[in-house]
């Protein structure tokens, strides 16, 4: 059975840094391709960025330059590193998993497997 558990969450202030992990078990997390969503109250979940089996990283728009993703295989451990963070990075964010296609063009709505989230919120 395929778990995957997020911490790292929390409430800073604007400019602040917060790090982000996710524990998979279950599965062959080294051929996974995997990660971050985020979703904001009254908002659609929305990809953040995305890792894929060779290592290769994309980005949304918005956290370019501020969040880097990255993967420990052996600790099979996702992370998601954020930097001068802004009050509109403020949501519930999500690891996610598919066995079969990237992320960044897999649909949100068809990805395979989902943590719980975690909150992470921006006070200006």
């Amino acid at each position: 059975q395929v778990q995957l558990v997020e911490s790292g969450g929390g409430s800073v202030q604007a400019g602040g840094s917060l790090r982000l992990s996710c524990t998979a078990t279950g599965y062959a997390f080294s051929t996974n391709y995997m990660g971050w969503f985020r979703q904001a109250p009254g908002k659609e979940r929305e990809k953040v960025a995305t890792i894929d089996r060779d290592g290769r990283k994309e980005y949304i728009d918005s956290v370019t330059g501020r969040f880097t993703i990255s993967k420990d295989n052996a600790k099979m451990t996702l992370y998601l590193q954020m930097n001068s963070l802004k009050p509109e990075d403020t949501g519930m964010y999500f690891c996610a998993a598919d066995p079969l296609v990237s992320l960044w063009v897999k649909p949100t709505s068809a990805v395979e497997y989902w943590g719980q989230g975690t909150q992470v919120t921006i006070s200006s």
